[in-house]
């Protein structure tokens, strides 16, 4: 066995005695002089002494690497659910918001737009009634000091009494809540305003809100007017999300998609501006309206299904108390955030008393929730966790074969407090996997040196960090391509094959893409595969639903998330498994990669040379031949 310089492991034995000889001391002198010395002198207890069974001289060796499944014990690494610490100038109320589970009997439909839907302009709080408004105020504009329950005082944040104009009560201070302004124009038309990440002006485009005080069979209109992104998957089928409380109560029905006459545009103020720093600076409107089923409801309001720390922490709970999952399950303390929250990170595999045994398997990382609007990422981490701890032979196979590192939420501070993209700092999280700042960004450095020791002491089979998608339906994979090692070229595109093929309802294969931008230089994907794992993935779930197979038009709920961290775990089996035939379906797997990529290139440069036509910038002596070489690459 070659190591990747070159040396096999017998020459490296040789070398390691030549140049750093074991220490070794005559029996007349005693081990315990050489402990004493080792301890003392060397101020260590790294080393350890054994006793030569042949000359029987006491020799100093490295302690082994701490077993992987011995707890920790001290304080720090307390594993205990903990109440969320909010920033202290955030107010919660009291309530802690909890949902039902619920899948509807059949998929949701796509919103199918008409084209006359309506557009109505923001016209802001001077033509209509503040019936909610609340901004977190900062004496400084960063993050410095946190407590269980954010500030100590909840005001009143309803300036006007609903009852007396007969609105609607608006309120988003709870968990993951985002909603900084209600405007009531008339009766039934609202205009809403979102908060930014705290600590920044940007990323507002994660919605989650609660009403009261509802009336049925009234149409009420919603116009979010301060979105910044400049295009939406609302434009191109997607829907809302929505909870009543009554119809949980009443009918056991949980979240559901909701709205109609939705639309996504640019607001009118904007229209004219050519300043490319002024088209940054934009602002959008989503705009839907919305039927109430039940008078004086209780009902959420969401850009997609919640999913949020405190979730988190009670299905952690639920598996270190199972007394079945306990066994090859173990749950540590990663590190503490800026504010004092826990980032858990799970361990799962088969336990063994054999070190030979665990030093064989390599490890899989999966991480989840960087960003703290994507919901998606957590149910399909849920799914990937409720898979690899079940019974099936598939999971057991997975246990036996790997490591599992999970990391279900990078950035609960980023979630608690109802951010869009980034943590407390202000940050992108998933831009610092270069940094080298602990203090400020203690989820990711911890998470990248896990990786480091994970790849010295056992090597890591593959690397998946799950996000979700704005602006593109279905599931599916950015890579790494090897360019540098022709070797391994596009090998990294298999597994994204196998999973569309495991998955060809829900996974497009066409929409992944393995190019290597310079933008992305800092995200956990490329900083991971730079480290020298070919398989460093980001797996990516739309915020909206699927336009392939048995699904096509119709939206993902929960149970798609969870089907897809499923069907990662039983292609991940597939994919390392080293049956001769498993291997021969990879072999013909590859050649058909390599068949979609040539005549990718073919199609491009006959794309290409047809707009250089088009165009007349080719002489027109050299139109035949530009039209034979289009014809040529097309068929």
């Amino acid at each position: 066995m070659m190591d990747m310089n070159g040396f096999s492991g017998g020459r490296v034995q040789y070398l390691q005695a030549q140049l750093f000889p074991v220490c070794t001391l005559t029996a007349s002198n005693g081990a315990g002089f050489l402990g004493n010395f080792l301890s003392k002198g060397l101020k260590t207890n790294q080393l350890v002494l054994n006793t030569d069974e042949k000359t029987l001289r006491p020799i100093a060796r490295l302690k082994e690497p701490r077993d992987l499944f011995a707890l920790p014990k001290d304080k720090d690494n307390d594993c205990s659910q903990q109440a969320p610490r909010w920033p202290i100038e955030c107010q919660v109320i009291e309530e802690r918001v909890v949902h039902i589970p619920y899948v509807p009997p059949q998929a949701e439909p796509l919103n199918v737009p008409t084209g006359n839907e309506l557009k109505p302009r923001p016209v802001g709080e001077e033509n209509g009634i503040i019936v909610f408004t609340y901004c977190p105020i900062s004496a400084v504009n960063y993050f410095s000091r946190s407590a269980v329950g954010g500030a100590k005082f909840v005001t009143n944040c309803h300036p006007m009494n609903a009852e007396e104009y007969d609105s609607l009560e608006f309120e988003s201070r709870f968990e993951s809540g985002n909603l900084a302004k209600a405007v009531q124009i008339t009766p039934t038309y609202y205009e809403l305003y979102l908060r930014p990440d705290l600590y920044t002006s940007r990323s507002k485009q994660w919605f989650y809100f609660r009403v009261r005080r509802t009336h049925r069979n009234m149409l009420y209109r919603f116009s979010i007017v301060n979105l910044v992104k400049s295009d939406s998957l609302y434009n191109d089928g997607m829907r809302p999300v929505m909870y009543s409380t009554l119809g949980a109560k009443e009918k056991s029905e949980g979240w559901r998609r909701c709205g109609n006459n939705i639309s996504y545009y640019r607001n009118d103020d904007e229209s004219n501006n050519t300043n490319e720093e002024d088209e940054d600076n934009s602002s959008y409107t989503l705009t839907f309206t919305i039927e109430f089923e039940h008078d004086d409801d209780t009902v959420y309001f969401a850009h997609s299904y919640p999913y949020t720390y405190s979730d988190l922490q009670d299905y952690l709970m639920e598996i270190q108390r199972h007394p079945v999952k306990s066994k090859f399950c173990k749950l540590r303390l990663l590190c503490r955030t800026l504010a004092g929250n826990n980032v858990y990170y799970l361990t799962v595999t088969a336990p063994s008393n054999n070190e030979d045994i665990m030093r064989r398997k390599k490890s899989i990382v999966v991480s989840a929730r960087v960003h703290p609007s994507e919901t998606p990422s957590s149910w399909m981490m849920k799914g990937l966790m409720d898979f690899i701890t079940g019974d099936t032979t598939v999971a057991k196979r997975l246990r036996h074969k790997f490591i599992f590192k999970l990391v279900p939420m990078l950035n609960p501070d980023g979630v608690i407090v109802g951010n869009t993209r980034n943590s407390l700092t202000g940050k992108d999280l998933n831009r610092q996997y270069r940094t080298v700042i602990r203090e400020t960004y203690p989820s990711i450095w911890y998470t990248k040196a896990m990786i480091r020791r994970l790849i010295e002491e056992c090597g890591v089979a593959m690397y998946c960090d799950m996000h979700a998608h704005s602006r593109k339906h279905n599931i599916f994979i950015y890579g790494c391509e090897n360019k540098r090692n022709p070797e391994k070229r596009l090998t990294e595109q298999v597994f994204p094959l196998m999973l569309h093929k495991n998955s060809a309802d829900r996974f497009s294969f066409e929409s992944c893409k393995f190019k290597i931008q310079r933008s992305k230089e800092g995200t956990g994907r490329i900083v991971v595969w730079m480290l020298g794992i070919t398989n460093s993935y980001t797996i990516e779930a739309s915020f909206g639903g699927s336009s392939l197979g048995s699904r096509k038009g119709t939206h993902f709920n929960t149970q798609d998330y969870e089907h897809m961290g499923r069907a990662f775990c039983e292609t991940l089996l597939d994919y390392c498994d080293e049956n001769p035939n498993k291997v021969k379906r990879h072999a013909k797997l590859f050649k058909q990669i390599k068949k979609i990529r040539k005549r990718e290139k073919r199609e491009q440069k006959a794309l290409k040379l047809q707009k250089m036509a088009d165009q007349g910038c080719i002489l027109s002596d050299n139109k035949i031949k530009v039209k034979r070489s289009v014809e040529k690459s097309v068929s």
